[in-house]
């Protein structure tokens, strides 16, 4: 009878711990795939190295799971601990651990993007890509101006910025080998660089690409005519060395500072470009539109007039002032108001 009731003892505590641990692990479970705390998407880098334990406790940092033992159970549990890969992910809103996990073992890290605006002097480019989160690394030698292919870039948390820098190099000897191979009849420019320094001066000239191909056409007018292209932009990368903006109207005396960049002195282009001319200019001076105009000003609502004639030029340049005149006067009224 003793044997029966030891015997019935033992089935009775076996069974309540089985019981117990069944709980616990369904538990588990349940808190593993339940919905996370994130309202929104977020960033997070896991870095290379890192223990299982630490990777757990940095995403509960970051507010990405809601307990860090639950995600090194069920995460040891599924057998993919040495399956999580370095980089930076982007987790959704109200992610649960699995799916946490699922990301970190996808290897589709996040990507990032950066934006290089036409016209910049690779000085600003250097100085915009120091400031971008994610790139590593230094530059260690500023590219020259007209080498950098301005365009939308993608890249992934830990990649270099050199590595970028030549992406940039190479997408612009690409479009520069292209463009100029199929270049117009009607371009006396001779060699690609000269396309460049153009293209260089056009992208600060204008922000319409239906303008590019007519302005290129002033300027080759000009050169045929052996004519000074005087360009304003020249004027203010003489002043600046592409270092900066100008931050003040050009003087008559600014035109005629003494620099191989200032095309109100020198004759035909500058020796090297300006600016990184983007696809669209570099297209325009290499097809330039078929034109007898030698003159162009601006006309007050972002683009520009073009002339003929000096004659036809002047009176343009007066419509123009009056316009500035006339929105000075207004905008001074108005602040005089408040």
């Amino acid at each position: 009878m003793r044997m029966r009731h030891r015997v019935f003892l033992y089935f009775l505590i076996v069974g309540f711990v089985f019981c117990i641990m069944g709980g616990s692990v369904l538990s588990t479970y349940r808190q593993f795939v339940a919905e996370g705390p994130l309202r929104e998407p977020k960033e997070v880098v896991i870095k290379a190295g890192h223990s299982l334990r630490k990777i757990a406790k940095h995403l509960y940092r970051e507010g990405v799971i809601r307990s860090p033992s639950i995600f090194e159970i069920g995460v040891r549990a599924s057998g993919q601990a040495k399956s999580i890969k370095a980089g930076e992910y982007s987790f959704p809103e109200h992610a649960s651990a699995k799916m946490v996990l699922a990301v970190l073992t996808s290897g589709n890290t996040y990507i990032r993007k950066l934006v290089v605006p036409e016209g910049l002097t690779s000085y600003q480019i250097v100085n915009l890509m120091n400031n971008i989160y994610g790139l590593m690394g230094e530059i260690k030698k500023e590219p020259k101006n007209g080498t950098l292919l301005p365009d939308t870039y993608y890249y992934s948390y830990g990649d270099t910025k050199e590595d970028l820098i030549l992406r940039m190099e190479n997408g612009m000897q690409r479009a520069l080998d292209e463009l100029w191979a199929n270049r117009s009849k009607k371009v006396t420019l001779k060699s690609p660089k000269e396309a460049v320094v153009m293209a260089s001066i056009i992208e600060k000239e204008t922000a319409r690409d239906s303008e590019r191909a007519h302005i290129a056409s002033v300027f080759y007018n000009r050169l045929a005519k052996k004519m000074k292209i005087q360009s304003d932009p020249t004027v203010i990368f003489a002043i600046t060395n592409g270092r900066g903006e100008l931050k003040r109207p050009l003087t008559y005396q600014d035109l005629k500072v003494d620099s191989p960049y200032n095309t109100y002195v020198i004759n035909g282009l500058p020796r090297n470009p300006i600016s990184n001319p983007g696809y669209a200019s570099l297209k325009a001076v290499l097809n330039p539109d078929t034109t007898e105009d030698l003159y162009f000003v601006a006309d007050g609502k972002g683009g520009h007039v073009f002339s003929k004639t000096y004659r036809e030029h002047e009176i343009h340049v007066q419509n123009y002032r009056e316009q500035r005149r006339q929105k000075n006067n207004s905008s001074s009224k108005t602040n005089s108001k408040k």
